[in-house]
């Protein structure tokens, strides 16, 4: 009976939060390797688990949150792809180019989230036909696959946050699974909460790259849309504890 709980425990631990590793096909197309300082990528990982089970939660469509989370480096290699709950398959992806565009277009001078690109790459905006710049290399879709290389892909909506540490840009992270607005407070309280979200400016409240939510029906700047009633406010996810 005590070897049956243990197993059970341990298959619970498992489905709740699990980690990808390097697919053995992988070994057909060049590697790098991530150059996050160590310890980066555990700390910004377990802080998945964390925010998801918030108590006031992250608004959005499921509670807790079902989500991956994907975290790259400077030069944008894959560093890790985790997941938590029954997330939609489809978000793997969509979480890998998150973190890949949100490290691509910030610096040093300059934090841009996901989410404060929305309403420039709209038809009409200045940024229109950026999510063509930086396509996926869809030959990593499969799950456990890209861990070491660079994916690309570029994605205009809320959930994609860069990483910062002494004032500097190290790497991006992205979360996929709900709805945009949530995905973004996600994010955002993931990389408050591991210590990596002093940015040096941002066109988000405060100087930030907190979202920006448009107050009529068409975003423009750096604004980006409600999604739900129960969206948090940029307020509510800056005072994540």
């Amino acid at each position: 009976m005590r070897k049956m709980l243990i197993v059970a425990v341990a298959a619970v631990c498992i489905a709740s939060f699990s980690h990808e590793s390097r697919a053995s096909g992988d070994d057909d197309f060049p590697q790098g390797r991530c150059k996050l300082p160590q310890g980066t990528v555990a700390l910004v990982e377990k802080q998945l688990s964390t925010v998801v089970n918030l108590a006031d939660g992250n608004g959005g469509i499921f509670k807790p949150n079902r989500m991956w989370a994907a975290i790259v480096d400077r030069e944008g290699h894959l560093c890790s792809v985790i997941v938590t709950g029954d997330a939609w398959p489809g978000s793997r992806a969509i979480a890998i180019a998150k973190a890949y565009t949100a490290n691509g277009f910030s610096n040093d001078a300059l934090a841009l989230s996901t989410a404060n690109l929305y309403a420039a790459t709209q038809p009409g905006g200045s940024l229109y036909g950026l999510n063509n710049s930086n396509p996926f290399d869809a030959r990593f879709l499969e799950q456990g696959s890209g861990i070491g290389r660079t994916l690309g892909g570029v994605i205009t909506f809320g959930g994609g946050v860069a990483l910062y540490a002494g004032g500097k840009v190290i790497g991006g992270l992205g979360v996929s699974g709900d709805s945009a607005c949530a995905d973004h407070a996600i994010a955002y309280r993931m990389r408050k909460l591991a210590g990596l979200g002093t940015v040096p400016g941002g066109e988000g409240p405060n100087n930030t790259d907190n979202i920006v939510y448009s107050t009529s029906g068409s975003p423009m700047g750096f604004e980006h849309p409600h999604c739900f009633p129960t969206d948090l406010s940029a307020a509510a996810i800056e005072n994540t504890h």
